[in-house]
Order: C-alpha cells, then structure tokens, then sequence
C-alpha cells in the first residue's frame, strides 16, 4: 500500500505531512531558526515551499536548532502542505529553489502524528579537529585547527566517556536558552584519530544550547594536559558554569542526524553523508609543554 497521498482537489484542501532530510553549509547563516536580523535555514526553506504551495502561510519544524555557522549533514524537518506534488517530488522541487548551500536529500510522507522534533530519540553530532602543524585551506570550512600542541586524544576519550548516561549538563549550557531544566541523557560517545585528524561524535536525547561547542573547548584543554580529566569531571558534575569559559567555533561542528523509532528515509539518504577526510602525511605540532613539565604525568 503506498504511504503517497492522493491529489488534492479545490473542494477538499487536506493538509498533508512531509518529512526531509536537509543538508546545509552553515558559515553563511545565522542558524537555523528564523531570525530578524539574519539569514536563516528556516526562512530560506519556507520561502521555497512557500513558493511550489501557495494557499497556506508555511512553517517549517526541525529536529534540532543549529546555531550561527554549524553544519547540518542529516537535519530533519518537517512542514505540512496542501497542494497536489507527491512527497517524492519535494526534494528536486525544493532543490531548484533553495541555494546551493542548502540541499534537500530525500523527501517522504509523514502521518500527522509523527513530528520532527518531539519524536526524535536522538541527535547525534560530529566535530572535526585538524591538529596539524600546517594550515590546510580544505580542511578550514570544517574544522577547527589546533596547532599549537599534539592533542592527547587518548585523554580526550577518557573524559569523554564519563559524560554517558543521564546528567544535569548546566555547564555546558549558554546563556539564554528557554529550556525548562538542563537534564538530557548522553546515550553514545565516540573519539577517533586518524593521522592529524580528529573526530569526535555525541549522541543523544537532546541537546542543550550551545552544548556541543562548550563541551569541545573543555576537551580540548584536556587534551592539552591544561585541563585535568578530575578537574574536568568536576565542572560539569558541579554545574560550575562559571569555570567553562570557551566554545569552539562553529564551523568545526555538523548535525548528522536526527533518529526514530521507525526508519524515515532511505539510509543513503539519511544516515552519514559528511563525508571523512583523508589527509596523506601527518605534520603533527609538538608535546604539550605541560605534559614535559609534569614529566609525563597527568596533572
């Protein structure tokens, strides 16, 4: 039995639900939600289903608010519409109108009780470091370049690992955020070196505002013997929001997906279309000078 609805007539105007999976280059926006003075994901979307489905005002609902220059490799949105295009048809429709820095993937119908934010059960996010000697134009859109010092990865995963289960992460939360409280449930973590390259992946039932990008820049200081892997511990388990005083930038940071209980989209559509970088030659920087200071033991 096919999930397409079937044409709409003028007498019977029946709204229909349709699920997307997004992409979108992040550095020229200001995020993905609409804002006043800004370029949005969100707008630039509802202008263009606005313009193939005219009879009714657009909104357009995401599994996840991206901030100002954050990547999305697998967003998931959802808007409902009245007009006669079948489901399938919405991706090359769209992708005519949109910029080229915003790509739908896959469209599909949707029952109306399902949502793209509320029946979510996780969002998994991936941040790059490039932590080579050299500048790498390639690799600078989507990456954050730590050259200073070699990045002590295996510390960084160790910290990492402590963040699993459920937890209040207040500090790893911005100010500003309309979040009723600051509990989510870290259900996987993953920290991988390849050569100068490190990416490192969380995922989870939510994520807090700016969470992702506070959290990195802790990591980062642990990774260079600033930070303790206690002493990390200790801020967050204590919500000293005060002592997290950093965030990464932006542009090393990309969504990848949004999850549900049932498949939405194809897998080639959806899953895992960041693609990985391969760098040929490591030019890794040197030692950190605390870690020689110490004599080669953990602060």
């Amino acid at each position: 039995m096919s999930l397409e609805p079937s044409p709409i007539s003028a007498e019977s105007p029946a709204l229909h639900r349709i699920g997307l999976s997004l992409q979108y280059e992040g550095s020229g926006f200001c995020g993905w939600q609409r804002q006043r003075n800004g370029r949005s994901v969100q707008a630039e979307l509802e202008k263009a289903i606005a313009a193939l489905d005219p009879h009714r005002p657009v909104r357009a609902v995401a599994a996840g608010r991206t901030d100002a220059g954050v990547h999305a490799a697998g967003q998931v949105v959802h808007f409902d519409c009245s007009g006669p295009i079948p489901a399938s048809k919405w991706a090359p429709a769209l992708n005519g109108r949109l910029p080229a820095t915003i790509r739908v993937r896959e469209s599909v119908f949707r029952p109306h009780d399902w949502h793209a934010c509320h029946s979510a059960i996780y969002r998994r996010y991936r941040y790059f470091i490039y932590n080579g000697r050299r500048p790498n134009l390639f690799l600078n859109p989507w990456s954050w370049h730590r050259y200073h010092q070699y990045l002590d990865d295996g510390r960084m995963l160790n910290a990492l690992k402590g963040l699993l289960g459920t937890h209040d992460f207040a500090a790893f939360m911005r100010a500003g955020s309309r979040r009723a409280h600051s509990r989510t449930t870290v259900q996987d973590v993953m920290l991988i070196r390849q050569g100068d390259l490190i990416r490192v992946e969380i995922q989870a039932s939510g994520f807090l505002y700016g969470m992702v990008r506070l959290l990195m820049a802790q990591l980062v200081a642990v990774g260079e013997h600033r930070l303790s892997i206690d002493a990390f511990e200790q801020r967050w388990r204590e919500r000293r929001r005060d002592e997290v005083r950093e965030a990464a930038p932006p542009r090393g940071l990309c969504l990848l997906r949004a999850g549900y209980h049932e498949p939405v989209f194809t897998k080639a559509g959806w899953y895992d279309s960041q693609p990985l970088f391969l760098l040929a030659e490591g030019d890794p920087p040197p030692d950190s000078p605390f870690l020689a200071e110490s004599g080669g033991t953990e602060p």
